[in-house]
């Protein structure tokens, strides 16, 4: 048989003769060469798609934002001038100044800050240890925990919102409580109360007076948790807080991905489990920590739920009771609707407004956790 002709080999000396040969051709040609043609013309239509689609992507996120904004800085005119669209003609920072004045947002965005950076913190701790545990040691039921861990994911808290709504407001631990409630009495609640209240325990708002806490032992053999930061703080430390799921879930994924001969070299050196945890796996698990520490401060910091559900009385102020109309701002004019609609608006924005700061120092650690994750992975 006779063998398939090869093709013809295109040299280096090959390119350059032709390189030199389209450069001595005119300017006219050599245009019409190079932008004249359908793969050029496809390339355009493609360019001029994305670029559209780009536009119309970032107008529909970002034109919301841009709306709100613009009518935080509106005066009350503004509202009813139908010649005023996006752009204010009464420029004013009256909506910040009452908001931050007569909403007290500067006492809600401190509280806010405690509790979500306290409960952020421990929720990424203990979070990390769950799901190392569930990621590297096999034991039985293994299999069981991780299905109850997903199942938080799925049952939805308004269902045990009585629940645990009860549960704080009478708590007791194996009825340690209701047993110190028979030997309490009303005599020595002051010496107690003196005592507790040099430990700060609970939020200032929410313990002016200690003794209201020891009282409730002695007549309903239970703590009154509600109204203070403790149900969160106890919920996150035992891994059952909002999304603490999807955390333990996050970080279980990664954690399957660290190679085993780490922790075995380790061993090895006469490391134990947990010095090895602490010293070799968390700082390689950094950059998922930033992760899930982010979007447990977020959601702790826009929450409703429960901060609304824990906290019934007006002491601790939040950032949700920050959403309100300040009394100067009240008005019964024609576009009354539409002011109090962008006072609303802005009190999301000054809300979210820290979320944003730091999401962009932050961003590049989100991002790198969100790859490791391993949220893809089976």
């Amino acid at each position: 048989m006779n063998a398939q002709p090869t093709a013809p080999k295109i040299t280096k000396e090959s390119k350059n003769k032709i390189r030199v040969e389209f450069e001595r051709t005119p300017l006219k040609e050599r245009l019409k060469a190079k932008f004249i043609n359908m793969a050029f013309l496809g390339d355009v239509i493609w360019y001029i798609f994305r670029l559209c689609l780009l536009i119309g992507i970032a107008y529909i996120v970002l034109f919301p934002f841009y709306s709100k904004i613009s009518g935080s800085f509106m005066g009350k005119d503004d509202f009813v001038d139908v010649t005023v669209m996006l752009i204010p003609k009464n420029f004013s920072l009256d909506i910040y100044k009452f908001i931050i004045i007569e909403n007290s947002y500067f006492t809600a965005f401190g509280n806010t800050l405690l509790l979500s950076v306290s409960t952020a913190l421990i929720q990424t701790f203990i979070c990390s240890v769950i799901a190392y545990g569930l990621a590297k040691f096999k034991f039985k039921g293994a299999k069981y925990v991780f299905a109850a861990v997903i199942l938080t994911m799925v049952v939805p808290h308004q269902t045990l919102q009585l629940s645990m709504f009860m549960k704080f407001r009478f708590f007791d631990i194996f009825g340690i409580t209701g047993l110190l409630s028979g030997h309490a009495t009303v005599g020595n609640i002051e010496a107690i109360n003196n005592i507790l209240s040099k430990i700060n325990i609970f939020p200032a708002e929410a313990t002016s007076d200690m003794s209201t806490i020891l009282k409730g032992i002695i007549n309903d053999g239970a703590i009154n948790l509600n109204n203070s930061y403790w149900p969160l703080i106890i919920l996150s430390l035992t891994g059952i807080a909002f999304k603490n799921g999807l955390y333990i879930f996050m970080l279980r994924q990664f954690y399957r991905g660290v190679p085993d001969e780490l922790e075995e070299s380790a061993y090895m050196d006469g490391s134990g489990t947990f010095r090895t945890f602490l010293q070799i796996i968390l700082p390689l698990s950094v950059p998922m920590m930033i992760t899930v520490f982010l979007f447990a401060f977020s959601w702790q910091w826009t929450d409703d739920f429960y901060t609304t559900l824990f906290f019934t009385t007006n002491k601790t102020l939040l950032m949700p009771d920050v959403v309100a109309i300040p009394e100067s701002l009240e008005t019964t004019y024609a576009g009354a609707s539409l002011y109090y609609s962008a006072i609303r608006n802005t009190c999301g924005l000054m809300i979210i407004f820290p979320l944003v700061i730091m999401y962009v120092f932050l961003q590049r650690y989100l991002v790198q956790g969100i790859e490791r994750s391993g949220l893809t992975a089976d």
